[in-house]
């Protein structure tokens, strides 16, 4: 068992301004807001908050940066509500705090529309590594960090440089990513990979980053190319366990054994799914919870998977979240997909 220092939780921080709309509209044409509601959102606020709702016993502190502005304010206070440390968290004084327009169909299907503001400026440079004390330090996400992505000669990417950094203070490393089309996966993301003990990320960005098919022309999983992609995660450098999550299943695969291990998402009718925005994240506190507590590799794949179901309950990222005692009852309630 881990000394119970607890985690930090580095990265974007985001407001969310969620827009229910009845369609998406083509170029030109019109959809009607049905509805609209401000919520927290990014890495830092949706899995440290999340994360404290499952326990709100174990120490979380956070580390980003936010605008001299609302939302900045709004942001920040909201996590202090749940307790969170925010002591580490920046404030510039150029850029705005972060925003997503976040648009949601009825189906829980989502678009954003983003505006980086002050996590462009977040560098590793805002970091003081001598304040870190945490069991797990995680950092998400790769691709929306423009400072972290920047490439530097020694390590590839400063994001690899501050997490060897970190490594090197006896601190174990996490790292989650975000689907961009347009981003140049391996660039970005495989000096990280070598730095990091867990790496904790979704089936497309896990298989882009080797050019690997995620699902078939179907959209059916393929789970071969899944787990040929987190054997190459690990041989990039990944130390511990390299985690996938997709809507269908959750798999891990210990990395000093070569374990592979697949676990089914929890199958909740559809007409109980009332947003998907933040299911990631939700899926990511479950992952740090057990990793934290020393789970089992199933699981941690069991209740991560629980912890993102409740995220569904909800439109935003948050409010759906529930203690640690009530999401352990989640599967026997609903039982699990077949795949």
């Amino acid at each position: 068992m881990m000394n119970k220092l607890g985690i930090t939780i580095a990265g974007n921080i985001i407001v969310d301004v969620v827009k229910n709309i009845d369609c998406y509209p083509k170029i030109g044409m019109l959809s009607n807001i049905e509805s609209v509601s401000k919520a927290v959102g990014g890495c830092v606020p949706n899995t440290a908050i999340n994360f404290t709702k499952i326990d709100n016993e174990v120490p979380v502190k956070v580390i980003g940066k936010v605008g001299n502005d609302d939302y900045g304010r709004y942001v920040t206070g909201r996590m202090n509500d749940f307790g969170i440390d925010t002591s580490m968290v920046k404030i510039s004084s150029k850029e705005p705090t972060s925003f997503s327009d976040v648009m949601n169909l009825p189906s829980g299907e989502r678009t954003f529309f983003h505006a980086r503001g002050a996590n462009a400026e977040f560098s590793p440079q805002d970091i003081d590594l001598d304040k870190l004390s945490c069991d797990i330090f995680h950092i998400g996400y790769i691709l929306l960090l423009d400072s972290f992505d920047k490439e530097e000669k020694e390590y590839g990417t400063a994001m690899a440089g501050l997490l060897k950094q970190v490594q090197e203070r006896g601190i174990k490393t996490s790292v989650d990513i975000v689907s961009d089309s347009s981003a140049d996966y391996q660039k970005t993301i495989v000096p990280a990979l070598k730095y990091c003990n867990y790496a904790i990320v979704n089936e497309i960005e896990s298989c882009t980053t080797f050019n690997l098919e995620p699902r078939d022309d179907d959209g059916k999983l393929l789970i071969n190319n899944i787990h040929l992609a987190m054997s190459k995660m690990a041989e990039c450098g990944v130390k511990d366990k390299v985690i996938v999550h997709s809507k269908e299943a959750g798999f891990i695969l210990d990395v000093r054994s070569g374990n592979f291990i697949t676990v089914p998402s929890i199958d909740i009718p559809k007409e109980m799914i009332k947003g998907k925005v933040g299911a990631g994240d939700s899926y990511c506190a479950g992952c740090l919870y057990g990793l934290y507590n020393g789970y089992s590799d199933r699981e941690i794949l069991e209740f991560a998977s629980a912890a993102a179901i409740c995220n569904l309950f909800a439109e935003n990222s948050i409010d759906g979240m529930l203690k640690k005692s009530e999401i352990e009852k989640i599967p026997e309630k609903y039982g699990r997909f077949s795949l």
